[in-house]
């Protein structure tokens, strides 16, 4: 390529050059970004929320509130940028992997392997997702996602630039099949790949999977020692070890003298005699060992390998509850692969996040692991209803886990419990005029208290209403100045601590309105 000639250019010519020269990538991923009509739509029209009252379950007021979003997962983005940035702690997400199979739709066509812009189509779609994703996620968040060979490599280019590459957690290998198919021609592929990324990977705590029933039996107790289960480990000092000072003897109990090079230095070593942390074998005249107590070991150092479920146990799970012939859901990622994951991150009160929802092995996974170890995660599942998948798959599976079900063997099956609301996206035209801000308030009632986890209605009042949780947080929505006063004279009598909310018309400030309960009132910022 011949080299521009730069001198005859202008002043004005040379900075729009050099402006050019700013924008251009270093390094990263290139592709001819495609207008999405979704997207597109959102520069007409503000994504809300529309609840689905009929569709709510409330099994126990004491435990924590579920989300489905019924629509596309763009706008259900959308919205949730306003009600939960930075607050999720966890995202999976399993997306179409552009097969060329039927698999990827882009602006409500199929895109096949013929359709010459079939990765760009793609990696426009997922580009603006995962954007939106990764402000919904807290400082300490992470973010799974599934994916195979088609679109491995421009996922893990998008992903560090989204995400940035030193946030690369690292890869799963996931084993998903046992033995060959008929697929199978020059390479039978058994595996696919799920990336691990952080928000900040400098904010993160160590993460540890919990021990199998398997490696718990290595724990036991020969010498009844009161501190519980122990397993042995080596006190020898590795092979490439030469100080001297770990050179030393150590004597057993029967006289048996071992001369070695060990991991502590002599005067440790013999606090840990002391302190009957050294195991000699139950004769007393074996190599001298470490105990290390069940109480205190806080797991394994995740692997990347997943080799212990398989693509088939997401069908035995589908089909338990659904039946051996249904085929409404052809893949469901395996509950035990999800749970897997979700451990590994998450505490007993974390949010996860799923905005390709499918047929909710997700919200399957969160209850159940809430079930085994008391937790009080909440699940957010965002899903279009593309062939009825929402309203009959997703759905039905989540009402049916939480209020029990009839398995393949004809047994009942008790219910996990839980709390789910069920929300649509719904659309205000985006114009500032005072008809769409009253629409716009119309609709926010639902989000503000998806936002602040109030669900619980109150009282309703002259121009207000009063919402509460099961942690006696309470929230006040008014919906102009006339509301402001009997607000007020209602939060006086309760004597809570609120959360509130004013709309106006204008953007005159509304603080000097409370000064008299500053005490009771917290005023977030005004819509």
């Amino acid at each position: 390529m011949a080299k521009k000639d730069y001198s005859n250019w202008t002043k004005e010519e040379l900075i729009r050059e050099l402006e050019k020269f700013k924008k251009q990538k270093k390094y990263g991923i290139v592709w001819e970004d495609k207008p999405e009509q979704v997207a597109l739509l959102c520069k007409e029209k503000l994504p809300v929320l529309t609840e689905e009252k009929d569709k709510e379950i409330i099994t126990d007021e004491e435990k924590p509130m579920n989300i489905l979003i019924e629509g596309d997962n763009y706008h259900a983005l959308s919205v949730l940028n306003y009600t939960h940035k930075g607050k999720i702690d966890v995202i999976y997400i399993d997306p179409p992997y552009n097969t060329g199979n039927d698999d990827f739709m882009y602006n409500d066509k199929i895109i096949d392997k013929e359709d010459s812009y079939r990765h760009s189509k793609w990696l426009s779609f997922m580009e603006k997702r995962l954007r939106l994703a990764r402000n919904l996620l807290s400082n300490k968040g992470v973010f799974f996602i599934s994916i195979d060979n088609n679109e491995l490599a421009q996922l893990k280019l998008l992903c560090d630039e989204i995400f940035r590459e030193e946030n690369l957690i690292g890869i799963f290998v996931w084993r998903k099949k046992a033995g060959a198919g008929a697929d199978s021609k020059l390479l039978f592929s058994q595996h696919e790949y799920i990336l691990f990324y952080s928000k900040e990977i400098r904010n993160l705590d160590r993460f540890f999977e919990p021990l199998n029933e398997k490696q718990k039996a290595e724990y036991k107790n020969p010498d009844n020692d009161q501190r519980g289960l122990w397993a042995p480990t080596d006190l020898t000092a590795p092979s490439s070890d030469t100080d001297d000072s770990r050179l030393y003897e150590i004597i057993s109990p029967s006289g048996k003298r071992w001369l070695r090079r060990w991991s502590y230095t002599k005067e440790n070593m013999e606090k840990l005699i002391e302190q009957n942390l050294v195991w000699f074998g139950k004769d007393g005249n074996g190599m001298p060992k470490r105990k290390r107590f069940l109480s205190e070991k806080q797991g394994l150092v995740p692997r990347s390998l997943i080799d212990f479920v398989l693509t088939s146990d997401g069908k035995k799970d589908f089909e338990n509850i659904f039946g051996s012939n249904n085929r409404l859901f052809e893949y469901p990622k395996p509950k035990i692969l999800i749970k897997h994951l979700i451990r590994i991150p998450s505490k007993k009160d974390s949010i996860i996040l799923d905005f390709f929802a499918g047929s909710g092995t997700t919200g399957h996974a969160v209850l159940e692991l809430n079930k085994e170890d008391g937790g009080n995660r909440k699940f957010i599942l965002c899903t279009n209803n593309e062939n009825n998948i929402c309203t009959d798959v997703c759905y039905p599976r989540i009402e049916k886990v939480i209020k029990g079900y009839t398995n393949l063997k004809d047994e009942k099956v008790e219910g996990l419990g839980g709390n789910l609301k069920y929300f649509k996206t719904d659309f205000v035209d985006a114009e500032p005029t005072d008809e769409n801000k009253k629409k716009l308030v119309d609709k926010s009632t639902e989000m503000l208290c998806l936002k602040e986890d109030c669900f619980d209605f109150v009282l309703e009042g002259n121009h207000f209403k009063i919402f509460k949780n099961n942690e006696d947080k309470y929230l006040g929505i008014i919906y102009d100045d006339d509301g402001i006063e009997p607000f007020k004279k209602e939060a006086k009598k309760l004597k809570k601590k609120f959360v509130v909310y004013v709309f106006s018309l204008d953007e005159s400030a509304r603080e000097k309105k409370f000064e008299d309960v500053t005490d009771l009132v917290e005023l977030k910022p005004k819509i």
